[in-house]
């Protein structure tokens, strides 16, 4: 699932960055690509996957 998050932020920083769309700081396209980039990391972490045996 994070997998996929982090897919839609590269991809929304990839419009934002394209596009030449003047944003405000918080939503710039390096800081959305930041985010994408920390829930690939998450994903390949293994957190998320809802898989969680106990014995």
């Amino acid at each position: 699932m994070l997998g996929i998050v982090a897919a839609v932020l590269f991809f929304v920083a990839f419009l934002i960055n394209a596009a030449d769309l003047s944003t405000n700081d918080v939503f710039s396209s390096t800081n959305v690509m930041l985010l994408g980039l920390m829930a690939l990391a998450l994903h390949v972490a293994g957190v998320g996957t809802g898989l969680a045996r106990r014995r």
